[in-house]
């Protein structure tokens, strides 16, 4: 009587019975809109010093490569002991004649030293081409010149009444604090110059 009474009891079983509420292992919507509330303000936060950096290298990148492009046309000048140009351009084979840098700009032999290349003249070599910007990102010369010439021994020619050119690099979008410009003055050297720093604006 006894054992047949203890066995007549149901046994006991970790598994939940059917009826009894469960336990889900997912979020609610409630958690889920949350998350994703948070995760907009972070974005948002975080995305204009993103596009800042973004900007600052990209105009970094373009600077160096422009002066770079300046010394290596002042050491062939005294090198080859002729004058060198660097001009605008938007072929790789002539000047433009503006002062928009951003179309590309060429370096050539330029013994006339009359900041323009003549392409029937075989004497007017272009040593090296930077192609046009990607985007819209400005280069302009506010002394409206398009071309720079190094005399033979490194010094700028046909500069304006003020000695020294004045390069302004501006990102697009606008972003003031990324603003970079390049001056050459008489001697031929180059500075890089920050915005509202010596007239860069």
């Amino acid at each position: 009587m006894f054992l047949r009474a203890r066995l007549s009891k149901p046994l006991c079983t970790d598994r939940p019975s059917g009826n009894g509420p469960r336990k889900s292992g997912g979020v609610t919507l409630i958690e889920l809109m949350t998350v994703l509330v948070v995760l907009g303000i972070l974005a948002s936060m975080a995305a204009p010093s993103f596009l800042d950096m973004l900007q600052r290298n990209r105009v970094a990148t373009r600077i160096n490569a422009f002066v770079g492009d300046l010394q290596f046309a002042r050491s062939e000048a005294i090198r080859q002991g002729i004058p060198v140009t660097v001009c605008a351009s938007s072929d790789g084979r002539s000047c433009i004649g503006r002062a928009t840098w951003n179309t590309g700009w060429i370096i050539f032999a330029d013994p006339d030293s009359n900041g323009t290349r003549d392409e029937d003249g075989t004497a007017e070599q272009v040593l090296r081409v930077q192609a046009a910007w990607k985007g819209s990102d400005s280069f302009t010369a506010s002394t409206g010149i398009g071309a720079i010439t190094y005399g033979r021994d490194g010094l700028a020619i046909g500069l304006p009444a003020s000695a020294s050119a004045l390069l302004t690099l501006r990102t697009s979008p606008v972003n003031d604090s990324a603003t970079r410009c390049v001056q050459i003055n008489f001697a031929g050297h180059q500075k890089v110059l920050r915005a509202n720093e010596g007239g860069c604006a």
